[in-house]
């Protein structure tokens, strides 16, 4: 038996553009019958990224699909293939990388271990990992290898892939001598080249999201005027709090309660879609509900989860970010009632026991971006290592 251990050495997501390093190690581990001669075959390794394509049948409708032979393999077949046995479309793929092609021998002694690196750059072009309601974009570090005289065995490794536009068209100095580097550290071009697309990444998202306005919106309905909310930007990195107040002091109609939802809006394009308007897919990532009646100022807080998709488009699917409100008001002043015994009692303040209320919603489009990837690995589902037994 040989068991096969891959580990991404920064964790589990990317950004579209960057390295990803992985270290694949070959073991042939002792066990009760081993002796010192027993030993392992293997035949060859090679290993690919590739993306799969998921749609939900009653929601997106694909053109037909090439007729292709039928997704078997032979025992005794060496041909590579990453995505057999994957649901879905594979829609892009990186040039296979072989590991090794000729016969290693591993011995059952507890240093008998062959180890390899694997480099290779994501694609810039490819979607962002995706799992919404209709469509699903996920991505994998497959690698294949075979002992001899035995089938082919496939190790997954799946990573999460965020997408930063703009970095596809940046151009780095031919100048080497400018950019900033360390004398004492020898490092391999690629590697380099990695390290300053995430610092690139890192500056344009804080520059994106560090500019301050003040947005100032009226809320009215047919009534009069409810109140002003106030937010100072509408750009966000996935992490970050979207924080907004309201103000009610100026308003003609009193507002009872409200709620703010973070949502995304997943539809699907209208070539693609299965029927003709078809109602487009929300999801609720935070909310906050409160009562505000006789209040001034309210405010709410709501993360952005670490864990969620930035807005992405893609040729049959887009995902945008909102913030829905809901309101209710009532259609006339309401005040207290006032109960007395006598004068000389004291006084009982009690709310009205009916009103007439008016309900509306109000949608604010904002954007929310991607975030230093590293940070977005705490969070991951995705482990880092994972093993295989052939």
């Amino acid at each position: 038996m040989i068991e096969v251990l891959a580990k991404l050495g920064r964790g589990p997501v990317f950004l579209a553009g960057e390295i990803l390093e992985c270290v694949i190690t070959f073991t042939n581990p002792l066990s009760a019958s081993s002796t010192s001669a027993s030993s392992e075959m293997l035949a060859w390794a090679s290993a690919q990224i590739h993306c799969q394509f998921h749609a939900s049948e009653s929601r997106v409708a694909l053109p037909p699909s090439d007729g292709g032979k039928p997704d078997v393999q032979a025992e005794n077949e060496t041909v590579f293939v990453p995505n057999r046995g994957e649901r879905g479309q594979c829609i892009l793929s990186t040039p296979p990388k072989i590991l090794f092609c000729d016969f290693v021998a591993l011995k059952a002694i507890p240093s008998a271990l062959l180890a390899d690196s694997y480099c290779e750059t994501l694609p810039v072009d490819g979607p962002p990992s995706f799992r919404g309601q209709s469509v699903k974009y996920v991505y994998k570090l497959t690698i294949g290898c075979q002992r001899v005289n035995s089938p082919i065995k496939l190790l997954r490794v799946p990573f999460r892939v965020l997408v930063l536009h703009g970095l596809k068209d940046y151009q780095f100095p031919q100048d080497e001598a400018v950019a900033p580097s360390n004398p004492f550290l020898e490092e391999e071009e690629g590697l380099k080249k990695d390290s300053r697309l995430a610092d690139l990444a890192t500056e344009l998202l804080m520059v994106a999201t560090s500019r301050r306005s003040l947005h100032l919106y009226n809320i009215s309905n047919t009534h009069g005027k409810m109140g002003t909310f106030c937010i100072f930007k509408t750009v966000y990195k996935i992490g970050e709090d979207v924080i907004g107040t309201f103000n009610f002091s100026e308003g003609d109609i009193p507002c009872l309660q409200y709620s703010v939802s973070l949502q995304t809006e997943e539809s699907i394009q209208e070539e693609f879609q299965r029927r003709r308007g078809q109602p487009v897919s929300y999801s609720t990532h935070a909310r906050h509900q409160e009562a505000c009646l006789h209040t001034a100022q309210s405010s709410f807080s709501l993360p952005v989860p670490l864990s969620s998709t930035p807005g992405f488009a893609t040729n049959i699917v887009s995902l945008k970010w909102r913030l829905h409100f809901e309101f209710v008001t009532s259609r006339e002043l309401t005040g207290t009632c006032v109960v007395r015994g006598s004068q000389s009692e004291a006084v009982t303040w009690t709310g009205v026991e009916q009103i007439q209320v008016d309900t509306f919603s109000w949608d604010l489009p904002i954007k929310v971006l991607p975030t230093n990837p590293i940070l977005a690995s705490y969070v991951s589902q995705f482990s880092s290592t994972n093993s295989i037994s052939i």
